[in-house]
């Protein structure tokens, strides 16, 4: 058993990573899925309100209730997979939760890219790119509030997202195969 899960700010890289999991037939859990499914549920547009609900959650049911929602989706993919990705850790408090339930299984890989990168391929793919007018800087703040920065220090692995696509895919398919 292997849980793989990624920290990395808005357009690091995070969502390639778990789509090169994907194609190689890895499930991947993306914890942004949970904060959907709750906007959903108080009747919001998830694609406008997903950072505040994600804040009201972690406000309303402490900082680990994402990671927490997310662990029964993690274990039925286990069922079926010997390794699976989570997409989208955003804390230490929720890296904690996966280490107490995984223990040694669990490994953490910070994605990292510079602002001006970032900003190039979040303005490039045109979707998620903003908030209600929330600039990427401003989303970075808001995210590294919840603790992404001590997180991404706890990573295992580091994985530097500066050069080509393929070169990225490349190391993303080594530590899948580690």
């Amino acid at each position: 058993m292997r849980v793989i899960a990624t920290v990395g700010l808005a357009g690091s890289g995070k969502g390639e990573f778990a789509a090169v999991a994907e194609r190689a037939d890895v499930p991947v859990v993306t914890m942004g899925d949970v904060i959907r499914a709750e906007c959903r549920e108080r009747g919001l547009d998830p694609a406008e309100h997903h950072g505040e609900v994600a804040s009201a959650l972690r406000e309303e049911r402490g900082p680990t209730a994402i990671a927490e929602a997310s662990l029964p989706h993690i274990e039925t993919a286990l069922e079926e997979s010997e390794t699976v990705v989570v997409d989208g850790v955003r804390s230490d408090a929720e890296v904690e939760v996966f280490e107490e339930r995984f223990g040694e299984s669990f490994t953490l890989v910070g994605v990292e890219a510079p602002f001006e990168i970032r900003r190039t391929r979040i303005d490039e793919r045109s979707r998620d790119n903003v908030e209600d007018g929330e600039s990427l800087a401003a989303r970075d703040e808001r995210e590294l509030g919840f603790g992404l920065g001590e997180a991404l220090e706890r990573a295992d692995v580091t994985i530097e997202n500066t050069g080509t696509l393929e070169a990225f895919r490349d190391r993303v398919r080594e530590v899948l195969d580690a």
